[in-house]
């Protein structure tokens, strides 16, 4: 297997087999780890997760994660956060109440608006396949959507989602019913994406490996 040294932070907050099998087809070695010490010593961070933003944010606190990770991610090591674990990232969230998030991309957590009563194929929570809509310039190099095409499928699972404060930080939107909404960000070395790559087969794997692939890289920008 190639040394990657990707941890995968478990919040007791959804099966971790399938994402740390994922990574095993790709020949990443990932561990999963709640242990601050192995995620300090991580090269590159991802927080997954479904379920309750309060319960999950309160489990990363008890272990003693939420200022490792935020250390991790100041310094320049590689947080992914997939579906409740992106939401994890933002400011806060209202989920339940208002709770405060790691705050490593400005937003606030809000749940998917209500879809037309008319339009029964849309529900809450989102779960299936959705495209993607690439809102990357240019100019900006490559991200973790490398060489994914627009409007590919991926596999939703939520009802919730982040308003980012910030549209520099937008790499892809997902539309739902009335709804419109981040499905890829990214502020510098930190990434969220709302889907379950680990569901979401070819492409999803490729997701998985670009990021996989910033370990050993200096350029994130």
């Amino acid at each position: 297997m190639i040394a990657a040294a990707l941890v995968i932070v478990d919040d007791g907050m959804g099966n971790l087999f399938n994402l740390q099998r994922a990574f095993e087809r790709l020949d990443i070695e990932a561990k999963v780890a709640t242990d601050p010490g192995q995620v300090e010593r991580a090269g590159a961070i991802v927080l997954p997760g479904v379920g309750a933003f309060d319960t999950a944010i309160h489990t990363l606190r008890d272990c003693g994660l939420v200022p490792v990770i935020r250390r991790a991610a100041v310094s320049g090591i590689p947080v992914l956060g997939i579906c409740l674990g992106m939401q994890l990232l933002a400011t806060e969230s209202n989920e339940g109440g208002n709770f405060p998030g790691l705050d490593l991309i400005p937003g606030a957590v809000r749940r998917l608006r209500s879809p037309d009563e008319q339009t029964s194929n849309f529900k809450v929570p989102q779960m299936g396949w959705n495209e993607i809509y690439s809102d990357v310039d240019a100019s900006r190099g490559d991200t973790i959507l490398d060489e994914i095409p627009d409007e590919t499928k991926f596999y939703f699972l939520h009802s919730y989602v982040v308003d980012l404060e910030n549209r520099s930080d937008l790499l892809a939107r997902c539309r739902y019913g009335r709804d419109e909404f981040p499905a890829v960000v990214q502020r510098e070395n930190v990434f969220g994406c709302q889907f379950h790559p680990e569901r979401s087969g070819a492409m999803g794997l490729k997701l998985l490996r670009n990021f996989a692939a910033l370990i050993k890289r200096k350029d994130i920008r």
